[in-house]
């Protein structure tokens, strides 16, 4: 899997692209998606939570879509915390506001999906924690 897609530039993603969409973000602080877009805002990463379900997230704006996100905000990674069966439009999603990294959580896995996004011309992460990624490089 890492061959084909860009899990070897992790480390460069990581240093380049600080502007993060958080899809399916929660609101309670014991879910992953909370704790993931905590530790990446308390690291200096600029955190756009995307969840049609609520307003506002820990101070910041909360969107419900990406597409209602880019028209306020500039994006460089999508991080995708939603069921792998689910995040195939996501991917043009991803590329059509402009966005350079598709990044599938850890657990979220959909090779369909990945291979739009990297046809697409995006940078592909999949089934990989974007938390424990900064962490290592810390």
């Amino acid at each position: 899997m890492s061959a084909e897609y860009d899990e070897g530039k992790i480390p460069s993603i990581l240093r380049e692209y600080r502007r993060v969409a958080i899809v399916g973000i929660s609101n309670k602080p014991d879910r992953d998606s909370y704790r993931v877009a905590s530790y990446l805002r308390d690291h200096g990463y600029t955190i756009y939570p995307v969840n049609p379900t609520f307003q506002e997230w820990n101070g910041l704006k909360a969107y419900p879509d990406l597409k209602s996100l880019s028209a306020e905000k500039e994006v460089d990674i999508v991080d995708v915390f939603r069921k792998p069966e689910t995040v195939e439009p996501l991917a043009s999603e991803t590329a059509g506001i402009g966005a350079k990294v598709f990044w599938l959580q850890e657990g979220v896995v959909n090779d369909s999906a990945a291979a739009m996004a990297k046809n697409l011309g995006l940078l592909v992460v999949m089934d990989r924690c974007i938390m424990k990624e900064v962490s290592r490089m810390s």
